[in-house]
């Protein structure tokens, strides 16, 4: 590989692009607005005010979502999912399962579900 590639490369990922076209190509497919440039302006100035802490970062996933893939995962009703559940769910959504704090013999309900998926969503979005 090129020494230019490779400074490409490094470029890209210290500034995690792939990411954040992934994350903005996923807000568009689920939105599908008429004026898609101007969706995505506006999603990237909701980034930018959420860092600043002026206003909220895009949402993939709103609570109606996350109630559905809580479903999913419990099949059979229990009312929780296990860690492991909820770790593939994270990976599903193309976020973080690092420093997850939940214990294997851990049951995660409905509502520490949608609470744990919010905080990680807001996390993968702070880095931008």
């Amino acid at each position: 590989m090129a020494a230019g590639e490779q400074q490409c490369r490094d470029y890209l990922q210290r500034h995690r692009i792939p990411e954040l076209l992934h994350r903005l190509g996923a807000l568009l497919l689920y939105h599908r607005p008429e004026r898609p440039r101007e969706f995505l302006i506006q999603a990237l100035e909701r980034v930018k005010a959420g860092k600043r802490a002026e206003g909220e970062y895009p949402y993939l996933m709103d609570e109606a979502n996350l109630a559905a893939m809580f479903s999913l995962l419990d099949v059979v009703g229990q009312g929780h999912i296990t860690p492991a559940q909820y770790r593939e769910a994270l990976k599903t959504l193309g976020l973080s399962t690092e420093d997850l704090q939940f214990r294997d013999d851990v049951n995660i309900t409905l509502d520490v579900f949608k609470e744990e998926v919010k905080k990680k969503m807001l996390e993968s979005w702070a880095v931008y």
